[in-house]
Parts: C-alpha cells; structure tokens; sequence
C-alpha cells in the first residue's frame, strides 16, 4: 500500500510500505477514507534533522474496517470508525479517568511500528477501546465533520473544558488555526458569554465569527494585550485558551487572563520555561491544559457533529489526494491553507 513518510524539514514522500495485517488478538485493519495534515505535523515539517530511515505520518483519520481480531468485540467488517490522535485500550485506570493519552497499554501513531494515519491503511493496536463506530455510509457528507474528532474539535474542546468555559463566562483563544477555530466552536457550544479571538489572517477569523467569536483581536505582543484589556474594560477574560506554543502566545495568553483566571495550553510546546513568577502567584493564576484526550470526548460531541449543530469540517479548506501530500504540508506551511485534508 501507499503511505506518507517524513525523511526530514520539508521532505514528505508518499512511498510503498508493507500491508497493514493482524499482529495481535486485540487488533484491527481500516482502510482509510479520509486523513489530514495537523498544525503539530509543520513542527517536524519546519525542523526535523534529516533522517535515511522515513518517520511514517499522520494521526487523524476515519475509516472502514477491513478485518478485526479474535478479542475485538462490537466493531465487524464494513463499520465506518475515527480513531482518536492516540490509541489506548480504554480500560486502564488513566482511561477510566478520561485520560487515554497515558493510557497504560496505548501509544501513538507511527511510531514503535506502528501505522500512520496519512495512508492507504492502518493496523490499528487496542481497537477495541481505540475505535468508535460512526453509524454513517463511506460516502457521507459529514466525513470531514467527523473527522475532526480524531483530534481538532476535540482538542479544542479540552481547552475549553480545562480553562473552566461557562455560561456567562468570557474567554480568549489565541491562534486563528484550526484548533483555534475549534475552540471558539467549543466555547460557542458550551454558552461563554463573549470569545475573543487572536488571529490576524481575515479568511480565518471571518470562519471564527461564524463559528461563535464576538471579537477578533489582530494585533499581537503588547498591542494585543492592551487591545483585550480594552475590550474588558481592563480586566481580561476569565479563561484563555492558547493554541500556538510559542513563548510568546504563553506570554500574550497570561497577560490577558482575567485574575483568578485560568490559562489552558493546547498549543505544541515550543519552549521549556514558564513565564509564572511572584505576579501571577498574587494574581491567582491557574496554568493548566496539555494533550487532550480525544477520546474521552467523541461520545459528547458526536451527536452535535451528527445533528449538523456543529460543523468543525468547514476548517478544510484544500482536498489533496494521497500522492499530493507534500503540496497539502507546503500550502500549509506557508498559510495557504488553514488545514489539508486527504482523501487517499
């Protein structure tokens, strides 16, 4: 089968790998129909040392199930199923706190020999647990919708979530990217008062005015800063939810939080400090936030997704197929997309 491999900064080949087979009772094989390229993947696209041996790519996809193992139960050949940005087995302790990103018997895409995502196939290790059924046909309109629940809207909602969203409450999210967008999405649904957004590419804040936001803030630094403190009336908001990773976004993200507020980090870390001192100790800052666990929230949200309450699938905004993978990582990198998706 065809598959995506990173060989270092900027080299992306599609190149033939072995077939995805059963390698342990609790597995399963999908095809994939649908996968996609994520913001976090331009951090190894941008600075990956070049390697002879490919990394395999890709951690967001739904797709068809081709063959199951003997100790997978409920899913059978034909199912239409997401996966999660991790697999887990959904029944460790950490699981059973919503928490599959530690799961004690779970890992990550394309590593360890595992399958990645952006290919023809995966195998896919603790299915079981890993897979929800989506009760959809291989061609539906909603599968870029549901897709997002591989990672963007769930990842959008953790923040949401963890930065203690509510009705009434106000909110800034900083990055106008699609897990940005998603968590102006997530903080819509959950009924925040006003939501902020931190983003200065036009096309995609419009998209976030449609998805819920009352303001957009373009500029950045201190400006931006000063433009939320103003938009207060000095306060700032009661939750931030950060979606960049840099220094900078923690900085810009803890000087708009409103005291007593709390900051929730969704962004890839890009930085080994924390900007937390003897100021935000007496202003009663919480700093919070980190992988989310997808999976402990494709049930929540399904339904909205499949309702057509919610549409997270508008932040595709560029179809490739699988040989042109590259060219969806280059639109992306350079901002000519807001999020690729792939349609093998």
């Amino acid at each position: 089968m065809r598959a995506t491999l990173m060989y270092g900064a900027g080299d992306v080949r599609v190149e033939d790998v072995p077939d995805p087979v059963l390698r342990e009772p609790a597995d399963a094989v999908v095809r994939v129909l649908r996968s996609c390229v994520c913001g976090s993947d331009l951090w190894p696209y941008g600075a990956m040392p070049a390697s002879e041996q490919g990394r395999r790519m890709g951690h967001e996809f739904l797709g068809v199930v081709a063959d199951v193992g003997s100790r997978v139960s409920g899913l059978k050949r034909g199912d239409v199923v997401v996966a999660p940005f991790v697999w887990a087995d959904n029944t460790c302790d950490f699981c059973r706190e919503g928490l599959q990103t530690s799961c004690r018997h779970g890992g990550q895409w394309g590593l360890n020999g595992v399958d990645g995502g952006q290919g023809e196939a995966v195998r896919v290790p603790q299915a079981q647990g890993t897979l929800v059924k989506l009760l959809v046909g291989e061609d539906s309109e909603l599968l870029p919708s549901l897709l997002t629940l591989s990672d963007v809207l769930c990842t959008g909602h953790h923040g949401v979530v963890t930065s203690r969203v509510a009705p009434g409450r106000s909110v800034t999210v900083i990055g106008d990217g699609a897990v940005g967008l998603s968590a102006v999405l997530a903080a819509e649904r959950l009924g925040a008062e006003r939501i902020i957004l931190m983003g200065r590419h036009t096309d995609r804040t419009d998209l976030g005015r449609d998805f819920g936001a009352t303001d957009v803030v373009a500029e950045r630094g201190e400006e931006g800063i000063e433009r939320v403190r103003e938009l207060t009336g000095g306060d700032g908001t009661h939750a931030v939810v950060e979606c960049v990773g840099t220094r900078q976004s923690l900085e810009t993200a803890l000087g708009v939080v409103r005291d007593g507020g709390v900051v929730s980090r969704l962004g890839v870390s890009q930085y080994t400090e924390v900007p937390m001192g003897f100021d935000t100790l007496m202003r009663n800052i919480t700093l919070t936030g980190g992988a989310a666990p997808a999976r402990a929230y494709i049930e929540e949200l399904l339904p909205d997704v499949l309702d057509g309450k919610i549409e997270p699938g508008r932040v595709f905004d560029r179809t490739v197929g699988l040989d042109e993978v590259s060219d969806g990582y280059r639109a992306m990198a350079d901002r000519k997309a807001l999020k690729v998706l792939i349609q093998p």
